[in-house]
C-alpha cells in the first residue's frame, strides 16, 4: 500500500487526503490546529463558487467540475454545503474582464447571460446599474458553506481511514536533495511515499524562494432585511472594483467586502481585528451599488489571508523526490477542491504530469483570474 502524509488540513488538504485514501493510499493528515480553525483561509464562512475565469478556459473546467463535486458530497453526508443561488457579474466595460468570461463559457457549453444592467432590479430588491456596461448572469453559480464544508470533508476523511494528527511539522533537510521525503512531526521523522505540502499561508515560511506572498483579507458581513437572503439574493462580483459578496446565508449577512489584496500578513500570530478602512470601502461600496443598505450595520466580521503568486496560478510542484507543494491558491482556490483533489491524485500516482503553469518558475504579474480587477 502506497502512503502520504499531507500537512494542511484545509480544504485542499482535507479534499485530496479523502480522494487517496477511498483510491486505497494510507494517508496521514497532519494539521496544527483543527479543521476548520479560523486561522485557516478555509474556515472563512463562505465561499463562492464560479466557472467564470476571464479568458482562461482551464479553470473554467475545473470548476464546473467542481460544482458536481461539491452537489455529491452534499448528497452524499445530507448536509447542504451549496447553495446555487447564480451570480451576477458587474461589467464596467463592454470589452473587458466579463466579456471574455461570456465568450469562454460559451464554448464550454456553460450556462450564461448578457443582461441589460436595468435587468439587476429582478435580482436584486435594491440595485443602482448606471456605471455598468452590461450584467453577466452565471445561473448555475452559487455559495460555499466553506467554513462547514472544510470540517464535513475531513470528517470523511476520518471515516475512510485517515489518520488525524494534530501537531506542527516541518521539512525534513536530506543529505541528497533539499527536503527528504519525510516530515518531521512534533519532533518525531516520519517517512511516506509521497509528501504534500498543502499548509497554506505557513507554507512560504517553510520553504524558502516560493513566488508567493501572504496578505491580511478583511471580510465583512452586514445585518440586512430577509429580502437579501440566499438563494433569493444571488452572489455578484464587481471585478474592476475588485467587490463581491452574496446575499445572507444561516443569519450570517450579507457579504459585502473587497477582494483586492490586503497589506503583507503573519498568519499564525496576526491581528485578527478588521481595520476601519476595511469597513468603509465596503460600505462605499454598497451605497454606490445597493443604495437601501447605506446604513446597514456590520453583523459578522472575519480577518483570513490569502497566500497569493503573482500571476494567481496555483503552486503544484515537486520540491525533492516524493516531496510535493501545493499551495498559492491566491484567493481562488477553495471551490475547486472535490475537482483538483482529483487531479492531485493522479499527479502522485504518477497517471500525469502537472500543469507547467503551476511550476516552480518566475511569474508574471496577471489579475485575470481572480475576482479582483486592480491593486490595492
Amino acid at each position: 500500500m502506497k502512503s502520504v502524509v499531507v500537512v494542511g488540513a484545509g480544504i485542499w488538504g482535507s479534499s485530496l487526503a479523502l480522494r487517496l485514501a477511498e483510491s486505497g493510499w494510507q494517508v496521514t493528515l497532519v494539521e496544527q490546529h483543527a479543521p476548520g480553525n479560523v486561522r485557516q483561509s478555509s474556515a472563512g464562512e463562505t465561499r463562492l463558487l464560479r466557472c467564470a475565469h476571464g479568458a482562461d478556459d482551464w479553470y473554467a473546467r475545473l470548476a464546473r467540475q467542481a460544482r458536481d463535486g461539491w452537489r455529491r458530497l452534499g448528497e452524499r453526508t445530507g448536509v447542504e454545503l451549496y447553495q446555487e443561488a447564480g451570480m451576477m457579474w458587474f461589467a464596467g466595460t463592454p470589452d473587458g474582464w466579463e466579456h471574455a468570461s461570456a465568450q469562454v463559457l460559451n464554448d464550454l457549453g456553460i450556462p450564461c447571460e448578457v443582461l441589460d444592467p436595468a435587468d439587476g432590479r429582478r435580482f436584486f430588491p435594491d440595485f443602482r446599474g448606471d456605471d455598468l456596461s452590461f450584467l453577466l448572469w452565471e445561473p448555475n453559480a452559487g455559495v460555499i458553506r466553506a467554513r462547514r464544508a472544510t470540517q464535513v470533508t475531513a470528517d470523511l476523511a476520518r471515516a475512510a481511514g485517515v489518520r488525524l494528527v494534530r501537531a506542527r511539522a516541518v521539512p525534513v533537510a536530506g543529505d541528497a536533495a533539499p527536503y527528504a521525503c519525510a516530515v518531521e512531526i512534533d519532533g518525531e521523522v516520519r517517512h511516506a511515499d509521497r509528501v504534500v505540502w498543502a499548509c497554506g499561508a505557513w507554507l512560504p515560511a517553510l520553504f524558502d524562494g516560493l513566488p508567493i506572498t501572504v496578505t491580511k483579507q478583511d471580510t465583512l458581513h452586514f445585518a440586512v432585511p430577509a429580502a437579501w437572503s440566499v438563494p433569493e439574493t444571488p452572489a455578484w462580483v464587481d471585478h474592476g472594483a475588485s467587490a463581491y459578496g452574496h446575499g445572507d446565508v444561516d443569519g450570517v449577512g450579507m457579504k459585502a467586502t473587497s477582494d483586492a489584496e490586503g497589506r503583507p500578513y503573519e498568519p499564525e500570530h496576526g491581528s485578527r481585528a478588521v481595520d476601519a478602512e476595511s469597513v468603509e470601502q465596503a460600505r462605499a461600496y454598497l451605497r454606490r451599488r445597493f443604495p437601501s443598505l447605506a446604513a446597514a450595520p456590520v453583523l459578522f466580521s472575519q480577518v483570513c489571508q490569502y497566500a497569493l503568486t503573482p500571476d494567481a496560478e496555483w503552486l503544484l510542484a515537486e520540491a525533492a523526490p516524493g516531496v510535493w507543494l501545493l499551495g498559492g491558491d491566491s484567493g481562488h482556490g477553495f471551490k475547486h477542491a472535490p475537482a483538483l483533489a482529483g487531479y492531485v491524485a493522479e499527479v502522485l500516482d504518477g497517471e500525469r504530469a502537472p500543469e507547467p503553469r503551476f511550476g516552480l518558475h518566475e511569474r508574471t504579474p496577471s489579475r485575470g483570474l481572480r475576482t479582483s480587477g486592480r491593486v490595492g
